[in-house]
């Protein structure tokens, strides 16, 4: 088969990271890239030997050669932009969130169903090995009845990520911290649990009311549908750097800690029976420069699209999915 061809909109530091992964494949290519930074087009194209553009309208002068679109624009533009390249007969992956409401996310949905075309949800935490083992162990019943699910997620997002932005911070397109730091980690809880219900919210703005609309701190807890209890603690207020992503499971047969700043490494488990295998390293942290975030494992989102239009694999996270986790922190805003 052909090379994929790809289209990047939005050259960011997580658009880069796309256009990097895919020059680097021999079953790959970058067709265009679309940057609104006119500033930036010069050393785009002398790195990534394509055209670039300064709006999405102008790829339509590709058309016939793109495969797929990448989004990695700001949130509030993921859900139109994929609704346009569907309506061209492109398939589209969708940088976290997929949108801002679960009726947006239906949109695009349809819309690919429409068009007979895919849309990849990037929620790559999935493709780390201790949320696979996880999900695991979950799904094979070694820990019998869960009875509670804790999840911490302690950042730093201070002025240094705020600056130079227009839309970071901002309600309407920014959507808040579940949206932007930690939707891998509802993704997380929804991909090995479930749905949640009984949602019940507090939220606090302590040092970011210079820089943000909505709250740096959280307090969720929850039921689990198909059994237990949960919370959710997460704040973006730590100083200087990240400071903890963990997750912990209390069983009927046993007890895990996956913890570290990026829910990493496993940091306890005590199963009935059960001897803890050794694991494959996760992948380094996105470096940002003054921040970082979750692994670096889009390689595998970019895997993973190749391998769907060839037909040899089934998306790893699904438009649906992708929606879900939308609905899900929408619930735990509206409680």
């Amino acid at each position: 088969m052909s090379k994929i061809t790809f289209a990047i909109v939005g050259l960011g530091h997580i658009g880069k990271r796309y256009a990097d992964l895919i020059q680097s494949r021999e079953d790959a290519q970058i067709s265009a890239l679309v940057e609104i930074n006119v500033d930036l087009h010069s050393s785009l194209n002398h790195a990534y030997h394509c055209p670039v553009y300064s709006d999405t309208h102008e790829l339509l002068k590709h058309l016939g050669s793109i495969d797929v679109v990448c989004i990695a624009t700001p949130n509030y533009l993921h859900c139109e932009q994929a609704t346009f390249f569907l309506n061209q007969g492109i398939h589209v992956v969708i940088e976290k969130p997929m949108g801002l409401t679960s009726q947006d996310c239906q949109l695009v949905i349809d819309k690919a169903k429409s068009n007979n075309r895919n849309v990849f949800c990037v929620m790559q935490n999935r493709y780390s090995p201790p949320s696979s083992w996880l999900k695991s162990i979950v799904e094979t019943d070694l820990l019998g009845s869960i009875y509670h699910v804790q999840i911490n997620c302690f950042w730093n997002r201070d002025n240094r990520y705020y600056q130079n932005t227009s839309w970071k911070g901002k309600k309407q397109t920014d959507g808040g911290t579940l949206y932007t730091q930690f939707s891998h980690f509802v993704d997380t809880l929804y991909w090995v649990f479930g749905d949640i219900n009984n949602v019940q919210s507090r939220f606090y703005n302590y040092n970011h009311k210079e820089s943000i609309d909505f709250e740096d701190t959280g307090l969720i807890n929850f039921d689990l549908i198909n059994g237990g209890s949960g919370t959710i603690s997460y704040s973006t207020s730590v100083w200087n750097k990240n400071l903890e992503s963990s997750i912990t499971i209390i069983g009927e047969k046993g007890s895990v800690k996956v913890g570290g700043q990026y829910m990493d490494k496993v940091l306890y488990c005590d199963i009935e029976n059960y001897v803890m295998p050794l694991l494959p390293e996760t992948n380094a942290a996105n470096d940002y420069g003054d921040y970082k975030g979750s692994a670096a494992n889009h390689q595998y989102v970019i895997q993973n699209v190749i391998d769907v239009l060839k037909g040899v694999d089934g998306i790893k996270t699904s438009a649906e999915e992708g929606m879900k986790v939308v609905e899900i922190i929408e619930r735990i805003y509206n409680s």
